[in-house]
């Protein structure tokens, strides 16, 4: 298995977070990749590979360009109105408000484009963006070479991030845009599996009235957990879509024999869809001590993870999403990764 990593990853690094009431360091960090590309050759995985550098058409075919070129030039802007640190938004829109029109000032564009004030932009943050799309789209390419799987470990991560929003510590969609990248080259049918504590908003989103893409999530409850206001069940895709978008919201507290039970599920309607590609949106974020989740996975709960998709015998791009348990996320991702191998 190839793994595909940039150290571009450096140049975003937000300065911190809004967390209940108080400004706390940003639970995404640097580390978080570094850690796990240790230990990826701690257990000789695979060979580690620089990305390609890809134009910027694939994300257009997935992301509305007001978007792409707010997240390119926001701190910019933020600097020549007399600001310093991180560009953040202050405010959002809702119930009401006009969405007809994208605002002309830079907080109004921010408000426009984003949904939370966990996702900082700094003076770099648009190169470790871009270069997170291309760690994903150059392991989308290994597939497409013959690879029969591939590790893009991509940060930020992407799969808050919509069409037309950004949020929950991502910019651009990593995966939605390497499922778009499999479909444009060739492929029939794109599953992706998101295995991360959060849903995947952004993703559901991107995909929701399409059935070229099966998206199947396991996430904590949005009566419980973030971002609250998707993945509840009834939600089964619309149109061409209706029946291709599946979640499993599970409660806190979640141990391993629920979420098992769910990713079998999962990965049975997966099967049922016989997709010629899969891609993992790889969050370990539902490890027991994870900071800000409520998941009771152990280490070897990870490996059997992998050991279940890599019964569904596909072609599979694995993509990095969370996990913040920071001294423990290179031993789950890898285990995730090494069950995939040895199943």
């Amino acid at each position: 298995m190839k793994i595909v990593y940039s150290a571009d990853h450096f140049l975003h690094h937000a300065p911190g977070e809004l967390l209940f009431g108080e400004f706390v360091p940003a639970f995404e960090k640097p580390e978080r990749a570094e850690l796990v590309l240790a230990r990826v050759r701690e257990m000789e995985l695979g060979e580690v590979i620089a990305p390609q550098i890809f134009p910027l058409e694939p994300i257009t075919r997935v992301h509305a360009p007001g978007l792409m070129e707010l997240l390119q030039s926001a701190h910019k802007e933020w600097v020549e109105l007399g600001r310093s640190g991180a560009a953040y938004p202050y405010t959002w829109p809702t119930r009401g408000m006009r969405m007809d029109r994208v605002p002309t000032s830079l907080d109004g564009r921010l408000a426009f484009y984003s949904f939370d004030c966990g996702t900082a932009l700094t003076a770099t943050s648009w190169q470790a963006i871009k270069s997170s799309v291309d760690v994903a789209l150059t392991g989308a390419t290994l597939l497409q070479g013959g690879e029969r799987a591939a590790f893009s470990l991509c940060r930020p991560p992407g799969h808050h991030a919509g069409a037309d929003h950004y949020g929950g510590y991502c910019f651009l969609n990593n995966a939605a845009i390497a499922a778009q990248k499999l479909l444009d080259d060739g492929a029939k049918r794109v599953a992706i599996l998101d295995v991360d504590y959060h849903h995947g908003n952004g993703t559901q989103q991107i995909f929701y009235n399409r059935d070229d893409v099966f998206f199947v999530s396991l996430h904590g409850h949005p009566d419980q957990e973030y971002p609250y206001l998707l993945g509840f069940e009834d939600e089964k895709g619309a149109g061409k879509g209706e029946g291709y978008n599946l979640n499993f919201p599970l409660h806190w507290g979640t141990e391993w024999p629920g979420y098992e039970a769910a990713l079998q599920e999962g990965i049975k309607r997966i099967a049922a869809y016989a997709p010629d590609v899969v891609v993992v949106s790889l969050g370990v974020d539902t490890y027991k001590d994870d900071p800000i989740s409520h998941f009771k996975l152990e280490h070897e709960h990870f490996t059997r993870i992998g050991a279940m998709i890599k019964a569904l015998n596909k072609p599979t791009l694995f993509v990095m999403e969370g996990g913040y348990a920071v001294a423990e996320i290179g031993i789950n991702a890898v285990n995730v990764l090494t069950g995939f191998k040895g199943a």
